[in-house]
């Protein structure tokens, strides 16, 4: 057949159109996160049952990651991404209309299922891009997710300090985002599998070189978690934030977030991926300190907004060193986007479970304990900066132009 690689202005085009679809993933996880207290409210629910529920978004998403791959092997990585991706963006409608805590759980199921499938979806096609580009692209990627949760996190912002009722919020967004990741979904690369390819299993443990990776990745998805979905609440509860100013924390680590990782390939580039997860652990735990110890909001936004600067690059780094850990890179990339993913939605329950307990104060000791982990573990991404420097340019690919 020859070779079916795009060109490569074509392959640009498509790092951009990934790069939309990445914003727009990141908007509806920005919109939701500022509405949570809304939801609490609304579902008439305590902290251990918010919890609870938010359990269901995790189980949703860990039955349904394994899936992905299979959907994007019968339809081809175009089509896939478009259909998993418009299942997400509706999804969104879907918490803010139930009106207990079991119409939560299942809402949140199939929030979670229709996330973790389009996540993996499109991860996989920015390895893809980043490969035949033969760069780094993937900290840059991951900032415009960042970019994307910031804006649906501002907006959710002032529709929370306008006091707008979440459905009617929701379905607008949830309108517009569908629309446009649509669109987009035109230009992205489209992988299609050989005839004589085998599909590939439903489940498939990661290998084991990718463990140790994905608990890295474990550790800083858990803090990104539990910063999204309990700032608002911990501001609002703990420290008597006023609606508005609650929703205002989240979109302030989503903006810490979305800077580092856009300048994060530059930052990598100099320093290497080590040293750069060692330094964003060790400002990760000055802002878990800050927020433990926090007695006025300013404080507490402090440190939500070090968090998010100090675990930003962390994730695009796991799948980049997990992409030259071993044998198969693709199952590699899956293992560590399962478990990094799947920690950051258990990450919300589990505070709410420990919030229910104890408190929200002894809940962010654990994600500061966590985030410890950046600064001890940080040695076995050693394997991206060996891949790094072994980069001989682009490959050829079978996959076809963003007009095919």
């Amino acid at each position: 057949m020859g070779d079916m690689s795009p060109a490569r202005e074509e392959v640009r085009r498509a790092r951009y159109a990934v790069a939309a679809v990445f914003a727009v993933h990141g908007s509806v996880t920005g919109s939701f996160a500022t509405r949570v207290p809304w939801i609490q409210d609304h579902a008439g629910l305590s902290a251990g049952q918010l919890g609870f529920a938010l359990a269901f978004t995790a189980f949703g998403a860990a039955c349904a990651m394994p899936l992905a791959g299979r959907v994007t092997h019968r339809f081809g990585s175009r089509t896939a991404l478009r259909g998993l991706l418009a299942m997400w963006t509706l999804a969104l409608v879907l918490p803010s209309v139930a009106p207990n805590l079991v119409t939560l759980c299942l809402a949140l199921f199939v929030y979670g299922a229709s996330s973790g499938m389009a996540d993996v979806a499109m991860n996989a096609l920015g390895v893809e891009v980043e490969r035949l580009l033969g760069k780094s692209v993937m900290s840059g990627l991951h900032g415009m997710w960042s970019a994307g949760a910031l804006t649906g996190s501002a907006a959710g912002t002032l529709a929370a300090h306008l006091g707008a009722d979440a459905r009617a919020h929701f379905a607008l967004a949830s309108a517009v985002l569908t629309v446009l990741g649509c669109a987009v979904c035109a230009w992205v690369l489209n992988v299609q599998p050989a005839e004589d390819e085998e599909p590939p299993p439903r489940f498939a443990l990661p290998p084991r070189s990718a463990l140790l990776i994905g608990a890295v990745g474990f550790c800083a998805v858990f803090a990104e978690g539990a910063t999204l979905d309990w700032s608002a609440v911990f501001l609002r509860d703990r420290l008597d934030g006023s609606a508005g100013l609650a929703a205002s924390a989240t979109t302030g680590s989503m903006l810490t977030m979305a800077v580092a990782r856009i300048a994060g390939d530059a930052v990598v580039n100099r320093f290497g991926a080590v040293r750069t997860v060692r330094a964003g652990g060790a400002l990760a735990v000055l802002g878990g300190l800050l927020i433990v110890l926090a007695r006025h909001p300013a404080s507490a936004m402090t440190g939500f907004a070090l968090m998010g600067l100090g675990i930003a690059v962390v994730v695009p780094l796991c799948f980049a060193a997990a992409g030259h850990a071993g044998p198969n890179p693709s199952q590699a990339i899956a293992g560590v986007a399962t478990v990094t993913y799947t920690s950051g939605l258990i990450a919300p329950s589990l505070i709410g479970g420990v919030a229910q307990a104890t408190s929200l104060m002894v809940s962010f000791c654990v994600v500061t304990a966590l985030a410890c982990g950046l600064v001890l573990f940080s040695g076995v991404l050693r394997a991206a900066e060996r891949g790094d420097r072994a980069k001989a340019g682009p490959q050829s690919a079978a996959v076809s132009g963003p007009h095919s």
